[in-house]
């Protein structure tokens, strides 16, 4: 049974994530004295965690090393009063309000509360995958694409990410290779036109990764890769500068399927030009609703939507402090 809650005040707004999104919406939710509780999640920092350099981020014209950056976002939050707590939600209990969020056994009760869970892309899982992220092993070429000016990538996956991340790809490298399972592609036909026809792009057919190789000196840095042959399972190995597995994200939205809206993929639904769910007071920023941009800077963008939201949410009710 969790433990009585009546000795805790009920909170103005409960933040659950602590990515670009959880921290702007809680510099925000500060800065308009709702004195927000924040809890970070598994992951403190989001996906920046495992980024190296931030070259696209307005603001750090020299680039910033993401998991700086995100103890800069913190700081920030931090500054103007917000309360971080590492750990996780464990549950929630939207039913009624004040809304119910769980960690273990605790509860605390908010008039709000706003998501940021984020998302996570989809990893093979092949050895060297993990090794080398952020040093030639990518998820994102939107935000890592520049860093292959002139080199030439590989592209694993076969659906409209894949095809996406591949034309993104020929603006900076010299040659893009889309590796697949098969000989045809899930991809959407205009998707699939625009690879083909695409003289920087090439296929190569029924191939998948089976290790991604790299050296340590002088710096860490891909090298190539080890491609298994799905007819007959024989190994090859092809000299590569990067590497990007399109293969999709998963929204952390698990907390969330029996008391919200998600669409077939898990990402939380939304009012049009808004953060708000369908219940009253329970906002989505970030990459937890957002499944086409999936940048920093719009996550950040939404935390501060969701933030003014609330506010203007409380001010109505005249719950606000």
């Amino acid at each position: 049974m969790a433990n009585v809650s009546e000795q805790r005040a009920i909170e103005n707004v409960i933040i659950i994530g602590s990515g670009p999104a959880g921290y702007t919406a809680a510099l925000y939710a500060a800065r308009a004295s709702l004195d927000p509780l924040l809890f970070t999640g598994q992951e403190p920092g989001g996906q920046l965690m495992i980024t190296t350099d931030v070259e696209n981020y307005p603001g750090f014209p020299d680039g910033l090393m993401g998991p700086d950056m995100m103890v800069l976002f913190r700081k920030q939050a931090e500054r103007f009063g917000t309360r971080v707590v590492e750990t996780h939600v464990t549950r929630v209990d939207f039913s009624e309000r004040p809304y119910g969020v769980f960690v273990g056994d605790d509860e605390y009760r908010s008039r709000t509360v706003i998501i940021a869970t984020g998302a996570v892309a989809k990893w093979i899982g092949v050895p060297g995958e993990e090794e080398y992220g952020g040093y030639g092993v990518s998820a994102c070429a939107t935000c890592d694409g520049f860093f292959f000016r002139g080199k030439e990538v590989i592209v694993v996956g076969g659906g409209d990410t894949a095809m996406e991340e591949a034309n993104f790809l020929t603006r900076h490298a010299s040659k893009v290779y889309v590796v697949h399972r098969r000989d045809q592609l899930r991809a959407s036909k205009i998707m699939q036109q625009r690879a083909f026809d695409n003289a920087k792009i090439e296929f190569v057919w029924y191939s998948g990764l089976d290790e991604v190789l790299g050296e340590s000196e002088p710096t860490k840095h891909v090298t190539g890769v080890r491609l298994k042959d799905a007819r007959n399972g024989e190994t090859r190995e092809m000299p590569i500068d990067g590497v990007f597995i399109a293969i999709g994200h998963k929204p952390n939205t698990e907390l969330f399927k029996d008391c919200l809206d998600m669409d077939e993929l898990g990402y939380l639904k939304v009012e049009p030009y808004s953060t708000r769910t369908k219940l009253p007071g329970v906002f989505v920023s970030g990459d937890a609703a957002d499944r086409v941009y999936r940048q920093a800077v719009t996550a950040a963008g939404t935390g501060c939507m969701a933030a003014i939201e609330a506010e203007r949410f409380l001010e109505a009710e005249g719950d606000g402090s």
